[in-house]
């Protein structure tokens, strides 16, 4: 393929791996069985281009091809060279001695510059005598203003010709066809002899004892120095995004998340990233694209997308800036200045967003210090990023960000789960006590009683709730507003119904108690009228005597301490094995409803079909415990009667689950609310954006 192409006879293509050689500062090494780089990724693939490529040119063919690594089996290089196998430690800069030889290191460096976008580098060749106009200036930068600043183009034969409009524009296909595919570009340009002028031309370097040249120590003039240049070739490097990361754009979309990259790749670049990783979807990458080529006018009511910097940050205005951004959705800012990002993190504050910037260099610290969450790099992050930001990534990976938003996520609804049971459970309690006594019924729990559910039955489940898992829905919700409470205006009134329903129900249970044993709720209500001899008990007694009392009910209150019922009826609200059965009824009720009540709190809104409680161990733990300790109590008599407490039976059971058990579906109803009225919010804050 190489002998096809003529490449050992490519002059042109010989000065094009000089320039990847000298224009660089990378290494490339093999050490662990696998290749590895010290320096930028992008100068290391021109330094392996060139490694790859220089064997097959005519003044490097003593070399040999690059053979394939995987002959070696991984194994060192010293021993993979005793079994015949290619000495891999030493392919890795067999070109770049030799073009480093030939040239003797480097005059003077042209450092990169954000209005140039270039970096050059003046080299002289070896045993050039002085006086030799033969220094080479090899330039590397970005395509589209290097072309601008190229009068000449070399053909593979090593033939100079001037590059006229239909070479340009050639050119100029050439770097969009390229940065489409998506390939980051990187133009490679040389100016030599005597087109350098005598000074620069001639110049044998410092420690020759000449003076420095004016154009070399001025970074104003680094432009004019570059200009008239001969254009060597066009690169593209691929550099693909992690396989996740699609992924993870496409669930921060579903979770409202906006995804604004920031890139120093050209425009079409930049937006042929944005359609394969998902920031894009098709019909806006078509737009965008259509854009590019000029086939979209700008007052076609579309916003776009995709802005270079001083597209974007100069040449619009303040009032224009903001419109564009408050229309939501994903964005793309390519060919940046560093102070842009802060431009950028200040416009979104204001709009009211909570924006999270990523960074790694020295000039991302403002930025990243600025932003309501820094994320510097932690493998290619300098200690300045680091230092300024909130949160260092150790792996430099897009979807640990958008796991940790999911994980951030989690323990909030975990903080909200916690203290909405603990509020709730507590209302509860409240209502209990409150309705009782504006009822004037009989005590439903004590002072003792009330400690035990807060300190011994709250407790451990609401501590559980801490390890819920993440809810199904989590990454399907758009952010909640900065200024939301953790108990909104909807969680206080669904609590305040579950609330009411516990207190209700925890009286029902007495309700029932009383009424199953003769008593209706009026006397319920009047029970501290009654004494002996009061008008209250006799009519008690009366109605009972006239609708005879069950003898089962009254060998019942025998055993709980009301002896005769007909002649002291007022001991069925008053005997203390009465009253602690009754006290016992509202306890279990009560305990059994928070039981229920946390596990139905794995998620906030979330059904307990789509994340059961068994999602959660320590839940079923956090409940089984504190259940197996109130049951204990009530079958140890003597514990049992310091609380004031009393064993239950079967029927009394059934009683409890049959008014507990309610509360999972009053619960369930108002998820599905919570859900609905979720659902609605999104809806409506989606809708500008998708009607854009």
């Amino acid at each position: 393929e190489a002998e096809r192409m003529g490449l050992a006879a490519s002059a042109g293509l010989s000065d094009l791996v000089d320039c990847a050689v000298m224009c660089n500062d990378a290494d490339l090494y093999y050490a662990d069985g696998q290749f590895s780089r010290m320096g930028e990724p992008t100068e290391a693939a021109l330094k392996v281009l060139a490694e790859k490529l220089g064997p097959y040119l005519k003044e490097h063919q003593g070399l040999g091809v690059v053979p394939d690594p995987a002959s070696s089996s991984g194994a060192g290089a010293g021993a993979a060279t005793e079994r015949g196998a290619p000495n891999l430690e030493g392919l890795c800069s067999r070109v770049g001695d030799r073009v480093q030889a030939k040239f003797g290191g480097r005059l003077a460096t042209l450092e990169f510059n954000r209005d140039r976008k270039s970096m050059s580098v003046l080299c002289r060749p070896a045993g050039a005598k002085p006086g030799d106009a033969v220094n080479k200036l090899f330039v590397k930068g970005a395509p589209d203003l290097l072309l601008e600043r190229c009068a000449f183009v070399k053909l593979p034969s090593g033939e100079v010709v001037p590059m006229d409009a239909q070479a340009r524009a050639l050119l100029q296909g050439a770097v969009q066809n390229l940065a489409e595919r998506p390939l980051r570009t990187i133009g490679l340009a040389i100016k030599e002899g005597e087109a350098l002028g005598a000074e620069l031309g001639s110049w044998q370097g410092e420690p020759s004892g000449e003076t420095t040249p004016k154009l070399l120590t001025d970074a104003s003039k680094f432009a004019q120095v570059e200009s008239q240049l001969t254009f060597l070739g066009l690169t593209g490097i691929k550099d693909p995004a992690r396989k996740e990361v699609g992924a993870a754009i496409a669930e921060c979309h579903n979770a409202g998340i906006r995804v604004i990259m920031i890139t120093g790749d050209s425009k079409p670049t930049a937006v042929a990233i944005a359609r394969d990783v998902g920031i894009f979807d098709a019909e806006t990458f078509q737009r965008e694209n259509a854009r590019l080529k000029g086939k979209v006018e700008e007052s076609s009511g579309s916003i776009p997308r995709a802005y270079t910097g001083a597209d974007f940050f100069q040449n619009l205005s303040e009032e224009e800036q903001e419109a564009a951004l408050s229309a939501g959705g994903n964005f793309i800012f390519c060919r940046t200045e560093p102070l842009d990002k802060q431009k950028l993190v200040r416009m979104l504050q204001k709009l009211g967003e909570t924006p999270a910037m990523t960074g790694d260099g020295v000039n991302d610290a403002p930025a990243l210090q600025q932003a309501a969450i820094g994320i510097a790099m932690g493998i290619a992050g300098t200690e300045v990023a680091k230092e300024a930001a909130d949160m260092v990534l150790a792996d430099d990976n897009f979807a640990t960000i958008v796991a940790a938003v999911e994980e951030g996520r989690c323990i909030y609804n975990n903080m909200q789960s916690f203290i909405c049971f603990l509020i709730s459970c507590n209302f509860g309690e409240i209502a209990t006590v409150f309705f009782a006594t504006l009822l004037g019924l009989p005590e439903p729990l004590s002072p003792l009683q009330l400690l035990w559910v807060n300190l011994v039955t709250d407790g451990p489940p609401a501590t559980a709730l801490g390890f819920n898992p993440p809810s199904p829905d989590s990454m399907k919700r758009p952010p909640r507003p900065r200024t939301e409470p953790i108990l909104s205006s909807w969680l206080m009134i669904r609590y305040v119904l579950t609330g009411l329903y516990v207190g209700g129900a925890t009286l029902g249970s007495m309700a029932w108690w009383y009424k199953a044993h003769g008593v209706s709720f009026h006397d319920m209500m009047r029970h501290n009228q009654c004494s002996p001899g009061s008008v209250m008990a006799s009519k008690m007694a009366l109605r009972w005597s006239l609708g005879g009392l069950d003898p089962r009910i009254v060998d019942d209150l025998t055993a709980l301490g009301v002896a005769d019922p007909l002649a002291s009826p007022c001991d069925v609200f008053f005997a203390p094995l009465a009253k602690a059965k009754v006290q016992t009824l509202a306890l279990s009720v009560l305990v059994c409803m928070e039981m229920l009540k946390a596990l139905s709190a794995v998620s906030v809104n979330a059904s307990m079909l789509s994340l059961p409680p068994t999602k959660n161990p320590w839940l079923l733990v956090g409940c089984a415990v504190p259940f197996g300790l109130h049951y204990a109590l009530l079958k140890a008599p003597k514990l049992a009667s310091v609380f004031g407490l009393t064993s239950l039976d079967g029927r009394d059971w059934k009683a409890v689950l049959a008014l507990a058990l309610p509360i999972l579906l009053l619960e369930e109803a108002l998820k599905a609310v919570g859900r609905f009225l979720e659902q609605k919010r999104a809806r409506e804050e989606r809708a500008p954006i998708q009607a854009l």
